[in-house]
């Protein structure tokens, strides 16, 4: 590894005037005035794939934006890599927040600025960099390695589950590679290995067939508005604890090593809670407040509304009131049997002075790969290797649908191995890509893919 590493370390100056020129194109998927600059930089990804060596370069064409493939396939019995990304950024509103011109990448202090340098072009190139020095210096990956970088992620990847079906043995892998989220903090390098799931619901309540006059109807009827302020505040007991019947039956529980690995973060429940604006933090009694955050299922009110909103005043008991609710799930759950189980229940605790509607409008899976799977063990050790540190254990509390996807339809398992940091800014104005992570980054998956066939062989663990 030494060539490849002094090879990455006299080429920065290079890299970052490259990664300028990716950023440069302005690829925001969701609106139509930048069609041509989609296909613009689906060809830019192409065109430099070919020039680190990549081979089998194709700009697949779909109903939406392209998807950009290539593949190296030359070591024989040895693991396959899947790396995934995207091309597309988001828009750039409100353009007077930004510092700089968000598609004129500029350097302040020890961070790159630009839209898509975090999200996720910068974090894509971090790896086409790590491959383009192997080339150079070793004439061959010690990996197989497959590459799909798609251009619709921001909005929603519509096409993508359809590619990956209709091409599922030119994606046959052992496992996925992403680089599309963030380490804990600054100079905390760490590995997320698991994301929580997603059911989102809507309710409707009715009362009366019309808005009636307040002082004319008020205590005769059962207001809409109270009637489902009082439902959604029975959701939690006293101890933070959902109150669905069945709910927690299929959660899986933390392990020891992975409650201590937690505890090894730098987190202060006090700092948090002043970040937040917040006096003291709410949640499930029992658990710290990483491990509801990121290893225990939860329900939230994330909107509610009915009657009279406007200036002034308007004494009205409305007809309606509406409700969105979502609960992230963790791994054993189930987003279409949580869904269920929520509208079984919140039409079992509806008072019958009012007719309720329940609709599902989302559902995702949470996912998880084993802390000591062959992936993350190399992982493990590349960061440590690149970053000069042993990195720490973590989830998301969020969702990242493709990698449930992965897993459902290429049964494969995600490493998700991030660069960016919390405060990035990514989807706001000034989104930035920390210079010493994306050096350390590019080290860290040579690295990966250096070590990755090491840890391939060792026998597998009981899980």
């Amino acid at each position: 590894m030494e060539k490849v590493l002094s090879y990455i370390e006299s080429n920065k100056e290079q890299y970052l005037s490259e990664l300028t020129e990716l950023l440069s194109i302005p690829s925001v998927s969701s609106l139509k005035e930048h069609q041509g600059d989609m296909q613009r930089c689906a060809q830019w990804i192409a065109d430099h794939m070919e020039h680190i060596g990549m081979h089998n370069v194709k700009i697949f064409p779909t109903e939406g934006h392209p998807v950009v493939y290539s593949e190296w396939l030359e070591a024989p019995g040895k693991p396959t890599v899947l790396l995934y990304g995207h091309y597309d950024v988001q828009p750039v509103d409100p353009l007077n927040l930004w510092t700089s011109p968000p598609f004129q990448a500029t350097v302040r202090g020890e961070n790159l600025y630009a839209r898509g340098a975090s999200d996720d072009k910068g974090q894509v190139f971090i790896h086409l960099k790590s491959v383009e020095a192997m080339m150079k210096n070793e004439g061959a990956l010690p990996v197989n390695l497959k590459m799909i970088i798609e251009g619709e992620e921001e909005i929603g990847s519509d096409h993508l589950d359809a590619f990956v079906e209709e091409h599922k043995e030119l994606l046959k892998a052992d496992l996925v590679l992403i680089s599309d989220s963030s380490m804990y903090e600054k100079d905390v390098p760490s590995i997320c290995y698991g994301l929580r799931g997603l059911a989102y619901m809507e309710i409707e309540l009715t009362g009366p067939n019309r808005d009636l006059h307040s002082g004319s109807f008020g205590g005769s009827i059962h207001n809409p508005v109270q009637a489902l302020a009082e439902m959604i505040a029975s959701l939690h007991d006293k101890n933070g604890r959902v109150t669905i019947p069945g709910f927690y039956k299929d959660v899986r529980t933390l392990t020891k090593k992975e409650r201590a690995a937690y505890k090894k973060l730098p987190f202060s429940d006090k700092k948090y809670a002043k970040d937040l604006g917040v006096r003291e933090l709410y949640g499930e009694k029992g658990f710290t407040t990483l491990e509801r955050l990121w290893a225990r299922p939860t329900l939230e009110c994330n909107g509610i509304w009915g009657g009279y909103i406007g200036e002034g005043a308007k004494t009205v008991l409305p007809a309606k009131a509406y409700a969105k609710i979502s609960m992230r799930l963790v791994p054993d759950q189930q987003s279409a049997k949580i869904a269920k189980l929520f509208e079984k229940h919140i039409k079992k605790i509806a008072p019958k002075t009012v007719t309720i509607n329940v609709r599902t409008l989302h559902g995702g899976e949470p996912a998880i790969t084993p802390i000591d799977s062959p992936g993350v063990e190399a992982a493990v050790s590349a960061l440590e290797k690149g970053f000069g540190k042993k990195p720490l254990y973590q989830r998301e509390g969020g969702s990242i649908p493709i990698v449930v996807q992965f897993k459902k339809i290429l049964g494969i398992d995600t490493v998700l191995l991030g660069f960016g940091l919390p405060d990035e800014n990514a989807h706001s104005p000034d989104e930035f890509l920390n210079l010493n992570n994306f050096y350390g980054g590019i080290r860290t998956s040579a690295h990966f893919f250096n070590e990755l066939p090491k840890f391939w062989k060792r026998p597998s663990k009981k899980r």
